[in-house]
């Protein structure tokens, strides 16, 4: 006959945690992620449940606030302005993201192959362009692009040719563009440099004994160990490039006939609010973009994991 095994007795010397105690011990953890918790609702939370809430009423000089409820979301979808806007930061995106993100490969892949010269001083070069505030590099190439008082325009008379002024032009979105490839090239590069650095040793080393090539290397190691990382950078380049405002917001006083004020969705919703006084339409305009900028991240996100795996 088989007999059911005792459970083994508790040591009388090992003390039991009573459910005081670990109440106790809950509430600690708490009181170590609380601050966190209360900025992260202050600053991030808050605004968007405000502008959800503004996005659902309107406000007229006769009137006054009154609930419309989707209303507005219908007029920003088929608002032609602001899809001017999104059309033109998605071509934005399309073009610059993969340029931009390709000259990084490139330099993360010199600096890290060890045969650049002045490898620390290369790469503290190419990143310090990122340390430059976003308002101040929108002031400084637009000093450079002037035709009558900048680079350009020096250019011009020493030369003697007729360099056409970008901001005065078709060229103001790739103007714009150069802007922020020259801001965040070594922001990137550091991202991928940082991944080709975790990269192990063994493996360069079993690529050496089959012989393979430099070109073999990195594309049979360095890229495939830094997916994760190039996906991580697209998704940031995603997010920045629907959140353009500052380049097109500065320049716009050097270009007006060309930068409008719904030249993009975010500078749409700024001129909406502070010049307009529509704060409603302007929240819901944000929140369609935020929306949408979600949307695309997370499916360049699913497609990114789907190849890693």
């Amino acid at each position: 006959m088989t007999t059911l095994a005792s459970p083994p007795a508790v040591p009388k010397n090992v003390p039991r945690t009573s459910a005081r105690t670990r109440r106790r011990n809950r509430w600690t953890g708490w009181g170590f992620v609380g601050p966190f918790m209360i900025v992260f609702a202050l600053v991030f939370l808050a605004p968007i449940v405000y502008s959800l809430y503004l996005s659902l009423f309107q406000t007229k000089l006769v009137g006054g606030t009154s609930f419309v409820g989707l209303d507005n979301y219908a007029r920003a979808l088929s608002d032609p302005q602001f899809w001017d806007g999104v059309g033109r930061v998605t071509l934005f995106l399309a073009v610059q993201v993969p340029i931009m993100l390709g000259i990084s490969l490139l330099v993360a892949l010199a600096i890290d192959s060890g045969r650049l010269y002045g490898r620390d001083f290369f790469r503290l070069t190419i990143f310090l362009p990122y340390a430059v505030p976003g308002v101040v590099a929108a002031l400084m190439w637009g000093f450079m692009y002037g035709d009558r008082f900048g680079l350009i325009g020096n250019v011009n008379d020493l030369l003697g040719t007729s360099i056409p002024d970008p901001l005065a032009s078709v060229l103001v979105l790739p103007a714009i563009g150069n802007i922020v490839t020259w801001e965040f090239v070594g922001y990137n590069m550091l991202i991928f440099y940082s991944a080709l650095r975790v990269v192990p040793a063994s493996l360069y080393e079993a690529a050496e004994i089959d012989g393979a090539g430099p070109w073999r290397v990195v594309s049979a190691i360095k890229l495939p160990a830094i997916r994760g990382a190039l996906v991580v950078a697209t998704i940031f380049s995603i997010i920045g490039s629907f959140q353009l405002f500052n380049e097109p917001s500065i320049l716009q006083a050097l270009s007006p006939n060309y930068i409008s004020t719904h030249y993009t969705p975010n500078l749409y919703a700024y001129s909406l609010s502070f010049s307009g006084q529509q704060y409603n339409y302007s929240a819901t305009v944000a929140i369609i973009m935020g929306v949408l900028t979600m949307l695309v991240a997370y499916v360049v996100q699913l497609r990114g994991m789907r190849k890693e795996a």
